[in-house]
């Protein structure tokens, strides 16, 4: 059993996977995801408080979103090895994410990117397969860039990260990328400004931000295609139908988030293609 701190990074760490977990439970014919079961089964820890939380209409709405938006990174990884089958994926502010083994076609290689307390608990619950490393670096240093493999092609994608980072920093980090790996894709999830104040009073205050303006959020795509001349294109799907509508598989509470998310709060997943 690994012991995980109550009010630490390592607690933050768990939010996404007990998400999934509890979504392969509530709905294993949309999402069955034994490895998050099997993760969370090697905690010590209590459960009980979020457990909770995570029953009511609400915090399964929570739970939702985590799981259909690996789904959809999930597709757009495959989507691109079905054309460059030995890429790098790279996986952005990995977390405990597991997305690399679920896209995994035997032939690509798999980086999972963290701060190094991160990686540290990682290395222990999710040690390297064959084919993948974890690596310990801060995204805003550009030394993990040296790290990939993007002779065959490279996807990147970020789960969940993009809102703890300041604007200056999320353009500065796409535009070098985008000079480093000409012709790869990169994939992240988004929504607008009141989404993100939304967010002020759950995970972003866990992390001490409480003044959202000068970090990331998106009101419309189209502004990302002014921060560099090597975007080739920019596009964004919704994030609960965009890649496989679940509306019709859930309760009226949930169609109604849903239509929240989409018109009021824009959550969607970004795909921009680096010329």
């Amino acid at each position: 059993m690994y012991h995980i701190e109550k009010n630490t990074v390592q607690e933050t760490l768990i939010i996404p996977l007990y998400g999934r977990k509890v979504c392969s439970e509530h709905f294993p014919d949309l999402f069955k995801d034994s490895e998050a079961e099997r993760l969370c089964s090697m905690l010590d820890y209590d459960f009980a408080e979020k457990g909770k939380k995570m029953e009511s209409a609400a915090g399964l709405f929570g739970a939702l979103e985590v799981a259909q938006r690996q789904y959809d990174l999930a597709w757009e990884v495959k989507d691109y090895l079905k054309k460059n089958p030995e890429a790098a994926v790279v996986n952005l502010g990995c977390g405990l994410d597991d997305t690399f083994r679920k896209c995994d076609n035997g032939k690509c290689k798999g980086y999972n990117i963290d701060m190094s307390d991160v990686i540290a608990v990682r290395n222990k619950l999710l040690p390297e397969s064959d084919r993948e490393r974890n690596l310990a670096f801060d995204l805003n240093d550009e030394a993990w860039m040296d790290e990939i493999d993007s002779s065959s092609g490279a996807v990147f994608f970020a789960s969940g990260v993009f809102y703890y980072f300041k604007i200056e920093d999320v353009k500065a980090l796409f535009q070098k990328m985008a000079k480093r790996f000409p012709g790869a894709v990169l994939v992240f999830d988004s929504c607008n400004r009141r989404g993100a104040k939304m967010m002020t009073k759950t995970w972003l205050k866990e992390a001490g931000i409480s003044e959202v303006d000068a970090f990331f959020s998106l009101e419309d795509k189209d502004e990302l295609r002014n921060w560099s001349g090597d975007f080739a294109d920019v596009s964004a799907k919704s994030y609960m139908r965009g890649y496989r509508d679940i509306y019709k598989d859930v309760s009226f509470f949930h169609k109604l988030m849903i239509k929240f998310c989409d018109v009021l709060v824009k959550m969607q997943i970004i795909k921009i293609i680096f010329r």
